[in-house]
């Protein structure tokens, strides 16, 4: 994280816990519950599922008709 930050990126960090190392290197912050730990991977990919969903939104882009899908996907 302090490779990215020198390098002028932006971090989003997903925990379940914050503390100072975090809270200074981290732009921002996403807090998901503690749970156990074959749980946590569930609770992480919604949070960051609703992060992209949102950050497409922001940009304008339609969430329905992703670009480049007819390339992968064939229709018998």
């Amino acid at each position: 994280m302090e490779e990215v930050r020198a390098r002028g990126g932006q971090i989003i960090a997903v925990v379940n816990e914050i503390d100072n190392d975090i809270i200074r290197l981290a732009k921002n912050i996403i807090l998901v519950p503690k749970v156990r730990e074959e749980l946590s991977p569930i609770l992480n990919v919604v949070a960051l599922q609703l992060l992209a969903y949102h950050i497409a939104n922001l940009k304008g882009i339609d969430v329905d008709k992703p670009k480049n899908l007819a390339k992968s996907v064939t229709v018998e």
